[in-house]
């Protein structure tokens, strides 16, 4: 297939990007600046944001798909106002690709969505999966990114003519230069007491994603996760040991309080399916824990 890839050269988008194209799709990647483009790609200059322009920017364009990649997170997000701009490119950004999508023929289109979705904070120990509640309010302050996760999927879902799919990642990690752990590096990140959450490395999420562009049915989700949820904790420490990096320090998930987004993600639990995943797409994790995944990672 010929991909309208928007996000190609970000920490997912780049492994997606790399997958495609040895799956032997072809990849236009859509970047705000020349010369931004991966290897392999053919550039389009576009913003998502800016409707007019790239209505203009993909004037002739024929492609097969649309991917929806985009983010303007550059670290983990720790404050309400840090998903702002990703907001955006989740409720704004999703209606101009998919406007896009329209103008250059596609009939498949697959958006970033992730396990956020489901909630902020202790989801109990109850294994989520595309038939439980994703998109509903009810958490204070992280309704509005809910929202917007919500916005992306629905938007995708239920544009005629479209093919929509969104893929649910879990905790991702992995890529190339991860803060988390240049920090753990410098010692910098605790060892906070919590539930699990669901990971998945970028290597197993951009297989997933290529399987859901070739197999993936239209109007569906599908949860992208490894098999075994983790504290954080387990993480944080297993990764600094592989590293060689000082073992990171205990501190009470109550001291993050005054760090909402970060004490969510921290001290929530968060417990994901991919069983729908495996049966639909026929994928399944190269890294099926995280221990698997850190030991991968270069010290």
């Amino acid at each position: 297939m010929r991909v309208l890839l928007a996000g190609a050269s970000g920490a997912v988008g780049a492994p997606i990007t790399r997958a495609l194209l040895a799956s032997g799709h072809e990849v236009v990647a859509l970047t705000r600046r020349r010369g931004g483009a991966p290897a392999g790609t053919t550039e389009l200059v576009g913003d998502a944001l800016d409707r007019d322009g790239l209505l203009a920017a993909v004037r002739g364009l024929r492609a097969d798909a649309v991917m929806h990649q985009l983010t303007a997170l550059k670290k983990a997000p720790m404050r309400h106002r840090d998903l702002e701009a990703t907001n955006r490119l989740r409720t704004e950004g999703t209606a101009n690709l998919l406007a896009a999508a329209r103008a250059v023929g596609a009939r498949r289109f697959v958006t970033q969505s992730n396990l956020f979705g489901y909630g902020y904070g202790n989801l109990g120990e109850h294994f989520h999966t595309e038939r439980d509640a994703f998109g509903k309010g009810g958490y204070g302050h992280f309704d509005q990114h809910i929202a917007a996760l919500h916005s992306t999927e629905q938007q995708a879902f239920n544009t005629e003519g479209v093919e929509g799919i969104a893929l649910r990642y879990g905790a991702f990690y992995g890529a190339p230069g991860d803060p988390v752990v240049e920090m753990l590096k410098r010692g910098q990140l605790p060892a906070v007491k919590g539930g699990p959450i669901s990971f998945i490395h970028v290597e197993d999420v951009a297989a997933a994603t290529v399987a859901a562009l070739e197999r993936g049915r239209g109007g569906e989700a599908y949860n992208v996760v490894d098999d075994e949820p983790a504290p954080w904790r387990d993480f944080f420490r297993t990764t600094a040991a592989h590293l060689g990096a000082p073992a990171p320090k205990p501190l009470p998930g109550w001291m993050l309080r005054p760090i909402p987004i970060m004490h969510a993600i921290m001290t929530g639990s968060y417990r994901l399916s991919n069983a729908k995943a495996r049966a639909e797409l026929g994928w399944a994790p190269s890294m099926p824990t995280f221990r698997e995944g850190i030991a991968s990672i270069r010290a």
